[in-house]
């Protein structure tokens, strides 16, 4: 049917092209002898006119004028139909006076004029037809749009070609005083956010779009509670960080989530100095298939450099980063390997073959309370894991290395923390002795990645509730991944080697507080459709995270959300010294206690109780291992 129903609008419109191709000469003889014509004139055109309609009809089917979608004309079609008619009108002034007429040669640009309006006209009369229809349906959703701007402009845009019969656009809603009353494609900016209950009222609005990408977190939360209250639909653009080059879509458009209301300002980037030392080079991610590292690669991709190669151990995540970078960047090289960073052999032998001149390090055990309970893992992962990829970044000699670590190494209370602050004393030892510049880039919690507290208030709130809290005064930093990721790509830029920076996560945010937004979000009522729950402190975990200690302080870099910590030189004889012996003695009580020893700021429950008997215990003991568990402190 759909098919039948095109040939039937191509050959009606090659029908009234037809027509207004045989009428357009003679309009043009009356305007050009004011209405005056002799039957030699009209015996003329006459004789011509069979070859007018053959060319104009081939030229208008080779510019593409029988196989567009009209409801969707624009600029671009406008432009296809004063182009073919011009050529056209080359072609015809040519075979007239190639054979001989004596018509005046102001003819041909009169007719041209008259071709190019009445062409015109019928393609729009096509459109304004579909439009007539889609405002007859009564089912066609009436939309709001939040924010006259360029995003608001790009949505209105979509809305009015792609989605006419669905969605009827109502008007705007901007707080710029000098929009209002002004109309954009035709639809009037009705007001300021005060305004919106009566707008929405007014005009019956089902849905409304919030098109400000640009809006911090705060701004956003107080316009998704007026639009609450209006009990309309809502949706929204991504922010800033996620509309890398700068088109918004309707596709795009999304519920608003947790994200959106915690929004902060958008991060400046220097695209120029962060393209310096990725464009055209091969780049190596560890942890490719994980939150951050996924998002790294996409950043990573759009700088074009040679080669990506995604390192992890997961195949399916490996998998999935690997299909969407190669659709995405279809003439990038892109390399999945599936591998443990454990692993030194399979990793010397990646670095070896791919030779990277830039690393990622983004693999890591993260969960707090799984690597309380198996410490070991926590060691052959963050520790050894990480010593692992920086040798062999070192041996392939790779220009930069960047490592992924986190806040929790600042007075770490878990060995999750204490592995990753571990890891920054390798990175910078390895700096001292290496042509590659290693650096660390430390940030707090990252909202939406694997295993973060908010997927898992997610589902407690489709099961009904309650949302479990550890601790009501709880309070932890967050970034977006996307936000995050940018930054990295930023420090990254500035490193000279050694450093760890340390990133402007803003304000902390207390957990009860988004669990109470969330609940929101979901169009629930804290407390009597969900309940929150508190269940204590698990082991490990802190009631405030910090990004430095009291000693360590900072520097400030050319970026103002980057800055540098100023820690400590470790001894590096001492330090090699107690990593053999870490990796000798992987039992968990051993690795508690060496740990102790290589983090004095370390606190651990069990670590308290060694603190009280450790003396004793090793006054008692003679034997060589016991003593052993002294051989390092105050190296960080």
């Amino acid at each position: 049917m759909s098919s039948l129903r095109q040939k039937l609008i191509t050959g009606s419109l090659v029908l009234l092209d037809t027509i207004i191709i045989t009428v357009a000469p003679y309009l043009a003889l009356l305007l050009r002898f004011e209405g005056i014509i002799g039957s030699r004139q009209y015996q003329m055109v006459y004789e011509y006119l069979p070859g007018i309609i053959l060319i104009r009809l081939l030229t208008f089917y080779f510019f593409g004028l029988y196989n567009r979608l009209w409801r969707y004309a624009s600029i671009h079609e406008l432009l296809a139909i004063v182009s073919a008619v011009t050529v056209s009108s080359v072609f015809v002034f040519i075979y007239m006076f190639g054979m001989g007429s004596k018509l005046p040669r102001s003819i041909p640009i009169i007719t041209w004029l008259i071709v190019v309006a009445l062409v015109g006209l019928s393609r729009l009369f096509l459109r304004v037809l579909y439009m007539l229809r889609k405002t007859r349906k009564a089912s066609c959703s009436k939309v709001l749009i939040i924010g006259a701007g360029d995003a608001g402009a790009m949505i209105a845009r979509e809305l009015r070609q792609r989605f006419y019969d669905t969605k009827n656009l109502i008007g705007f809603i901007d707080d710029d005083r000098n929009k209002i009353k002004n109309k954009l494609f035709g639809v009037p900016v009705l007001g300021n956010c005060d305004d919106l209950p009566q707008v929405v009222c007014k005009y019956g609005v089902t849905e409304i779009i919030i098109a400000i990408p640009s809006a911090n977190g705060e701004r956003l939360r107080e316009i998704f509670k007026a639009c609450r209250e209006t009990k309309c639909t809502v949706k929204t653009v991504p922010g800033l960080y996620e509309i890398i080059d700068g088109q918004v879509t309707v596709d795009q458009l999304r519920n608003i989530d947790l994200e959106d209301i915690l929004r902060r300002e958008p991060v400046k980037l220097d695209l120029d100095q962060i393209a310096g030392y990725l464009t055209r080079k091969r780049v190596l991610v560890t942890g490719a298939g994980g939150s951050i590292g996924s998002e790294l690669c996409r950043q990573i991709a759009r700088m074009s450099p040679s080669q990506i190669t995604l390192v992890g151990k997961g195949e399916n995540s490996i998998y999935e980063i690997h299909q969407e970078l190669t659709a995405k960047f279809p003439k990038l090289s892109i390399e999945p390997v599936i591998a443990d960073v454990r692993d030194k052999h399979r990793i010397f032998n990646i670095f070896s073959r791919v030779q990277p001149q830039v690393v990622f390090h983004a693999a890591a055990h993260k969960h707090v309370p799984l690597m309380e309970a198996q410490p070991e893992e926590a060691v052959r992962n963050n520790i050894f894991g990480t010593q692992t990829v920086a040798e062999a970044a070192d041996r392939a000699n790779a220009e930069k290395f960047v490592l992924i670590s986190t806040d929790k190494a600042v007075n770490p209370t878990s060995v999750m923390g204490a592995t990753k602050r571990v890891a920054e004393m390798i990175i910078q030892n390895m700096n001292r002795i290496s042509n590659t510049s290693f650096v660390a880039v430390r940030f707090g919690n990252v909202l939406g990645s694997r295993g973060s507290v908010i997927p898992l208030f997610k589902k407690q709130i489709l099961k009904g509730g309650p949302i479990t809290i550890t601790h009501p005064d709880m309070k932890r930093y967050f970034m977006t991944i996307p936000e995050a990721s940018q930054l990295v790509l930023q420090a990254g830029a500035l490193a000279q080697g050694g450093e760890v920076f340390v990133l402007d996560m803003g304000e902390p945010i207390k957990i009860v507080d988004m669990a109470t937004d969330l609940i929101e979000l979901s169009g629930l009522e804290p407390g009597r459709d969900i309940e929150i729950q508190f269940s204590g402190l698990r082991p490990g975990e802190k009631l405030f995270e910090e990004l430095l200690t009291a000693e360590e302080g900072t520097s400030s870099t050319k970026h103002e959300k980057i800055y540098v910590a100023n820690l400590k030189a470790v001894d590096e004889r001492k330090f090699q010294e107690s990593l053999m012996l870490l990796k000798s003695e992987m039992q968990n009580n051993v690795i508690i206690h060496m740990l102790t020893d290589l983090i004095p700021t370390y606190r651990n429950s069990k670590v308290e109780y060694c603190r009280v008997t450790k003396a004793d215990s090793l006054s008692d003991q003679s034997n060589e291992s016991s003593a052993d568990y002294q051989v390092v402190s105050n190296l960080s």
